[in-house]
């Protein structure tokens, strides 16, 4: 069995939705320690924050698993805030320790991808690295490598000289 590439890292996380509506209404400061201004904006505005928040933390956890750290070496889960384009696609910005983490080994992007259902949130967060989408470029298309391996055998089948005629 061959040993996993390292130039792509896999996140995922799930998060009990009753779990994180308990901890909020226990301990209403943990949102302004866990969530941008912005994070918290987004949650607050929906009938069910927990849900949000839930997926959120998820969310977090999943991309620093990625990155290979959890909340450890000096990351801080305000170092990993998930957005959402105009089109409603999350994505995530990094600052700080994550950051410097991610620049280190070389994270070109960390597409996220979030869900839930009626108990649980769920994230999957991949770090694709530089060398990841070298190694992709370098990677051949089974059919152009085919079409490839005939043309050389083509040319080199042009280039034989041709039989003199009437010799068998």
């Amino acid at each position: 069995m061959a040993i996993p590439d390292e130039s792509v890292g896999l996140g995922v996380d799930i998060v009990e939705i009753e779990r994180m509506r308990k901890i909020i209404k226990r301990s209403p400061a943990f949102v302004e320690k866990i969530y941008s201004a912005a994070e918290r904006a987004y949650c607050d505005e929906h009938a069910h924050p927990e849900v949000h928040y839930a997926t959120r933390f998820a969310a977090k956890e999943a991309v620093l698993k990625a990155l290979g750290t959890g909340f450890s070496g000096g990351i801080h889960p305000l170092d990993v805030e998930v957005r959402r384009t105009a089109k409603g696609r999350p994505y995530v910005v990094l600052t700080g320790r994550a950051r410097e983490v991610a620049r280190e080994q070389n994270v070109r992007e960390i597409p996220i991808s979030l869900s839930f259902t009626h108990t649980d949130a769920v994230a999957c967060a991949m770090a694709i690295t530089d060398e990841s989408v070298a190694a992709q470029e370098r990677r051949r298309d089974p059919m152009e490598e085919l079409t490839r391996q005939f043309k050389e055998a083509r040319t080199f089948l042009d280039d034989l000289p041709a039989k003199e005629s009437g010799q068998a």
